[in-house]
């Protein structure tokens, strides 16, 4: 017995110490060392990638079936819990199949297949790891008609989307698209705990590694004060083992685009090209300013604002063009002067590319008679925070105060502030002005001042401040 425990613990500190040296395995911080690894026990399913996603997807993550895997592809042994029931492997050189356990996190290089003498069909790999062969046996028929289903080889994660992945997006700003996400809690096992955060926040990429089979690459991000989260998500679906009619439900924020957008997924227009974008959805990926046809003023507009582009004109004298845009749910016209070609821009917010991106925005839901007073760049008393940003962009600062009441701030002429009221239901209550300008100290009563950014929710006990642990 004593032997068997023994046994038991150097096999739990062989599986700690891989992963802490595998730098396919990342984790976020604060997650606690466990002498026990716990399995993954993800059941994953999503619905069909969004459009404005495609143009990345399609070019940098293609779907590999099982009939056109190449040798030399890689995937890591990452089972599930039941996959230490069935094994899955056998041992080449002594035809014993293989325990799960022992080989999670080794990584298997797809050595091509061949028929064994009795007519099974096997597909062969090598570990990387210890440099044995092993082979998996098809449970019934010929390789040419398994291939094509969407079983695949149980427990391996694709790596070529996890390296693909780390190359693409590490450093690069991504926005949250959903408010589920994960923190680790374990350092040597896959203990992890779901919080939510803020839905549209941007986040930076901090660290790429492997997720599980079905949804291989596990994307750690940062927000603007520092706090990490993950999520495991799909991308070319290589391996899965899933139909394409399961990615549904609950579970499809774990495809890619269901979980983040990539900020610099943008439209590569310019001088020689842009007719082919008239009449396309586009939305804007930062706050800008626009002139409002309307009311014949620069209006400020606010992140994920969603327009028809209606025409562009490029200007004769300069780099410039002129663009003419509908806004989708207000149906009122706005103009910008701004560089097509990026080569030509002195600034980046001077580029189209930077401020807007191919795709549907966000869906504000608005009565008839706030959207008139919202064309002319009006605050009416009952607004949402989303007629509020509409009409008068985003809040250059917040101040919070009690019982759930705080104030959106901006910037006006003569030396004013307007200020916008929220009660605790995330309505306007009031609008008022005061004299001065938003770099001085407010004359106010409110507890915290928090400058361009929207905090909905208390901070956890994890630290994040955008987090708020799922009670289960």
């Amino acid at each position: 017995m004593k032997r068997m425990i023994f046994t038991a613990c150097m096999a739990f500190a062989f599986l700690a110490a891989s992963a802490q040296q595998n730098p396919y395995i990342v984790k976020t911080k604060g997650a606690k060392k466990s002498a026990q690894t716990q399995m993954a026990d993800e059941l994953a399913a999503a619905q069909q990638e969004q459009e404005n996603a495609q143009d990345f997807l399609g070019q940098h993550f293609k779907y590999y079936s099982l009939c056109d895997w190449k040798e030399g592809m890689k995937f890591m042994v990452m089972p599930e819990k039941y996959d230490l029931v069935v094994k899955t492997f056998t041992d080449a050189a002594t035809g014993k199949e293989v325990s799960s356990m022992p080989l999670k996190y080794k990584i298997m290089v797809y050595k091509g297949h061949h028929e064994s003498s009795d007519g099974h069909s096997r597909i062969d790999f090598e570990c990387q790891d210890n440099g044995k062969q092993y082979y998996y046996e098809i449970p019934s028929g010929s390789f040419e008609d398994y291939c094509y289903q969407k079983t695949g080889v149980p427990t391996l994660a694709y790596l070529g989307d996890v390296d693909i992945a780390r190359e693409q997006l590490m450093g690069k700003t991504l926005y949250t698209k959903t408010q589920y996400y994960r923190i680790d809690t374990e350092y040597d096992g896959e203990g992890y705990q779901d919080v939510m955060v803020d839905k549209d926040m941007p986040v930076t990429v901090i660290a790429v590694g492997v997720g599980t089979r079905n949804y291989p690459v596990k994307i750690i991000v940062e927000d603007e004060d520092g706090n990490e989260f993950f999520q495991n998500v799909a991308i070319s679906k290589t391996n899965s083992g899933m139909r394409d009619d399961e990615f549904i439900m609950d579970e499809a924020k774990y495809l890619f685009p269901n979980s983040f957008e990539l900020v610099e997924d943008v439209m590569n227009i310019n001088s020689y090209n842009y007719r082919v974008y008239i009449g396309r959805i586009i939305h804007t990926k930062y706050p800008t300013k626009m002139l409002n046809e309307t009311t014949k003023k620069l209006q400020s507009i606010p992140r994920l604002a969603e327009y028809q582009l209606e025409a562009i004109n490029p200007h004769k004298n300069d780099d410039k063009a002129t663009v003419k845009l509908k806004n989708t749910t207000l149906g009122t016209y706005f103009y910008t002067d701004i560089v097509l070609d990026q080569h030509n821009a002195e600034k980046e917010e001077d580029y189209f590319g930077y401020i807007f991106a191919p795709g549907p925005g966000k869906k504000v839901h608005t009565s008839e008679g706030s959207r008139a007073m919202i064309r002319s760049g009006h605050v009416g008393i009952g607004f949402s925070e989303d007629e509020v940003e509409m009409a008068a962009g985003e809040p250059e600062k917040i101040e919070y105060g009690e019982n759930g009441y705080y104030n959106w701030l901006y910037q006006r002429s003569n030396n004013k502030i307007l200020i916008v009221q929220f009660n605790g239901s995330s309505t306007v209550e009031k609008t008022t002005t005061r004299d001065g300008n938003l770099n001085a100290p407010a004359p106010s009563k409110t507890s915290k001042i928090t400058s361009k950014k929207r905090i909905t929710t208390k901070k956890g006990p994890h630290g994040i401040k955008n987090g708020t642990p799922i009670q289960k």
